[in-house]
């Protein structure tokens, strides 16, 4: 193992410099060279390369986002640009490859390693959405940046005796809106994994202003969608004035959080560990507070299960 590179795909996260950081000087401390790719498989395909040393991952650890960038590439999801990709790597005599990311970085880490590009995975989502590992980097500082955001929400709708909807990331997974519903004290948890339960909703809201409660927090994840007919259903039932809050990419931004950054550097030690046994295919876990490898495939075919004893603890320390 000569020369090792490393790219960030998909959306970006925190903890993705520290993972980068962490990459780059085992590498170095090793001997082997580390080259940074840019702007991921996109610029992997254009060869937006470039030789990085210590002083290149100097004090990012605390950084949000990503200093290598990120891109989608539809030419990547093409054999011809997968060749090409291939290619590019054996030109720049890149021996192993870091691909950090969530699913569709995994697919494209699968594909290299089918080749013979030795790679390793690192999981790096905000959504915290990959079945095979208890959490993914970028997560935690997630549910800081919501619980924060919901803490001053409900110091305003308490003023004014509002219910506040706050909608957060999660498409299909809904641990963000869980996570982050519980760390606040959120009134209500919306989620995809659970139908949508109006009546409970609504006399949580009615319970709670008969005991002179002012206020009502209801956290929604943009996979159940529609914020905006929530609130009006929810003011025609309980009469109570309903604000939307859409918390958007702010929850992808932000300095990580001290976890994210120490499991960040935790994998990206791992990883360069794993390619210099000539190991190949796999994606880092934390699983029991252990770093484990696991097959990419495994790791992209296991579907995240919802923590179903939080759910309901959620349920009984809201009422």
């Amino acid at each position: 193992m000569k020369t090792i590179a490393i790219l960030t795909s998909g959306g970006d996260a925190p903890g993705m410099n520290a993972a980068i950081r962490a990459v780059a000087r085992t590498a170095i401390f090793n001997g082997i060279r580390i080259m940074g790719i840019r702007f991921g498989y996109d610029g992997l395909i254009n060869g937006n390369i470039y030789e990085m040393n210590v002083s290149s991952v100097a004090d990012i650890i605390q950084r949000g986002g990503t200093i290598l960038g990120s891109a989608r590439s539809s030419e990547f999801m093409t054999e011809r640009g997968q060749k090409k990709a291939y290619n590019i790597l054996q030109d720049f005599g890149i021996d192993g490859l870091v691909v950090l990311g969530g699913d569709g970085s995994y697919r494209g880490a699968e594909v290299l390693s089918n080749m013979g590009i030795k790679t390793i995975g690192i999981p790096c989502t905000i959504d915290n959405d990959m079945g095979y590992t208890d959490s993914t980097i970028g997560f935690y500082t997630a549910i800081d940046t919501v619980s924060e955001a919901i803490s001053k929400l409900r110091d305003t709708s308490s003023s004014h005796g509002r219910a506040n909807i706050v909608e957060v990331m999660g498409r299909h997974c809904g641990d963000i809106a869980l996570y982050s519903g519980v760390a606040s004290g959120a009134e209500s948890i919306i989620i995809p994994e659970r139908e949508l339960d109006m009546e409970a909703i609504t006399s949580k809201i009615k319970r709670g202003r008969k005991r002179g409660k002012l206020h009502h927090i209801i956290v929604l994840a943009e996979g159940v969608g529609k914020p905006y007919e929530l609130k009006e259903d929810i003011k025609r039932i309980t009469g109570v004035d309903t604000k939307v809050t859409i918390l958007g990419h702010v929850q992808r931004g932000g300095s990580p959080c001290p976890y994210d950054r120490l499991l960040a550097s935790e994998m990206g030690n791992k990883a360069v560990q794993l390619l210099i046994e000539g190991q190949s295919g796999l994606a880092l876990a934390t699983i029991n507070g252990k770093i484990v490898p696991v097959p990419i495939k495994e790791a992209v075919e296991t579907k995240r299960v919802l923590n179903e004893e939080l759910y309901a603890m959620a349920g009984e320390i809201s009422i």
